[in-house]
């Protein structure tokens, strides 16, 4: 899910099929908002994070998943190519849920705290 959010960052496309290859409800939600808000903003972002998920629970249909988010290699750029601020990326604690969906695990439920929350 993480590397579909990224290249779709890319372009800030809200609409790009790759953010449903591993999303599904909440989490899907959350990623298209985020992309129209950079869009809205005129930025796409570059690079990616760095994950290194945990299991919090496990059944045969649903993992919970706890991680920090290393976003320090994954930064916003404005449409000119120049960085949108002089911030570096941080690290964000996330909670999701993932389910079986039809013959593929996919990230249901995505809660990201604020940055610097790990």
């Amino acid at each position: 899910m993480w590397r579909d959010f990224a290249k779709a960052s890319e372009t800030s496309d809200a609409a790009s099929p790759v953010l449903r290859v591993h999303a599904a409800g909440g989490a899907l939600e959350l990623m298209k908002y985020s992309m129209r808000k950079a869009k809205q903003d005129q930025v796409v972002s570059k690079g990616a994070p760095k994950v290194d998920p945990q299991v919090v629970s496990a059944t045969g249909q649903e993992v919970t998943l706890r991680d920090c988010v290393d976003g320090t290699r994954w930064l916003l750029y404005k449409l000119n190519g120049e960085l949108e601020n002089d911030v570096p990326g941080s690290h964000t604690k996330a909670d999701a849920t993932v389910r079986f969906d039809g013959g593929t695990w996919k990230v249901s439920k995505l809660y990201l705290y604020q940055a610097g929350s790990c």
